[in-house]
């Protein structure tokens, strides 16, 4: 982790305090600090010392019991697609964490922003085969945007600051924090959340203007053009960006499963859903297109069907 240090203080806290928080504590002041106000969840052993304190969060942060954790995974991507939000969820070590990989893998293949705070045995513990012991961090690798384990108290507010970027910035997904037991009890002061400098993630926030005036031309150029549209417009807040564009080209619009609702279906250029479970319309509209302006989306197997 690659940060400078600004003054970000957690909520309710000073930089100069003379108070020490524990680290569960100090965890729950960074979610609200990233403007977290649901975390769903189910308890065990590794995380009690979360959970002690979330008791104490009263209606600054709401507890949402799931009965199973792949279930808290799913509420927590519901959450994020209903408010444009990361959700986020709490779990345990072990069966906890290994039960969150299902949703997790989806929230991944849909681009769904999340975070989820796994318990782990103490860091004395860990390489030991302990008690409900898993390999947290690399069993989510694959299925995970970024995941860390936090081995010191005092990188606590700075690691979970850095998760809720990471998930929801350039294309969204899930980032896991692996949270040792004894990182929840040890005590520490909030001081500032460091600012953000992380040299080998920069997300472009705009497009290239040569590729620009080179797309320009091929859409002029057009004699049979689709906008091929998915998620990503969703998740960018650019339907109504989407609709003047395509009014303004005269494209037709076909979305994919991710991308219904990001263009009005009674439009006179929507063509439906494509893919092996959208129109048929649609489906010949791609095929025979001279011109695919494609955005948001990312050529889903289910889409595109045999490549040649």
């Amino acid at each position: 982790m690659l940060v400078n240090e600004v003054d970000r203080s957690l909520p309710g806290s000073h930089a100069d305090s003379e108070e020490p928080m524990r680290g569960a504590r100090i965890l729950l002041e960074a979610l609200v600090k990233e403007g977290v106000d649901t975390v769903f969840g189910y308890p065990g052993g590794a995380v009690l010392h979360i959970y002690d304190e979330l008791a104490k969060m009263g209606p600054r942060l709401r507890h949402v019991l799931a009965r199973h954790e792949q279930g808290a995974v799913h509420m927590a991507e519901g959450y994020s697609k209903a408010t444009g939000k990361p959700g986020v969820v709490l779990v345990t070590s072990g069966p906890g964490a290994t039960n969150t990989v299902t949703g997790i893998a989806n929230a991944y293949m849909d681009s769904t922003p999340l975070v989820i705070i796994t318990g782990q045995v103490p860091r004395r513990m860990i390489g030991t085969d302990a008690f409900q012991e898993v390999d947290t961090i690399g069993i989510t690798r694959p299925c995970t945007k970024y995941n860390y384990m936090v081995r010191d108290v005092s990188e606590l507010a700075a690691i979970v600051h850095e998760a809720f970027y990471l998930a929801s910035s350039g294309r969204p997904g899930p980032v896991l924090i692996d949270v040792p037991k004894h990182v929840t009890a040890e005590k520490a002061h909030a001081g500032a959340v460091p600012e953000l400098h992380l040299p080998g993630y920069q997300p472009p926030r705009a497009a290239d203007p040569e590729q620009l005036e080179r797309a320009l031309e091929r859409v002029l150029a057009a004699k049979r053009p689709v906008l091929y549209v998915g998620g990503g417009i969703i998740h960018a807040g650019a339907s109504d960006e989407l609709l003047a564009l395509a009014d303004v080209l005269h494209f037709p619009v076909t979305p994919t499963l991710m991308g219904l609702g990001c263009f009005p279906s009674a439009h006179p250029l929507s063509l439906g859903m494509l893919g092996m479970h959208g129109t048929y319309w649609a489906n010949m509209a791609i095929t025979e297109a001279d011109l695919i302006l494609a955005i948001g989306d990312r050529f889903d197997d289910r889409v595109t069907g045999a490549l040649d």
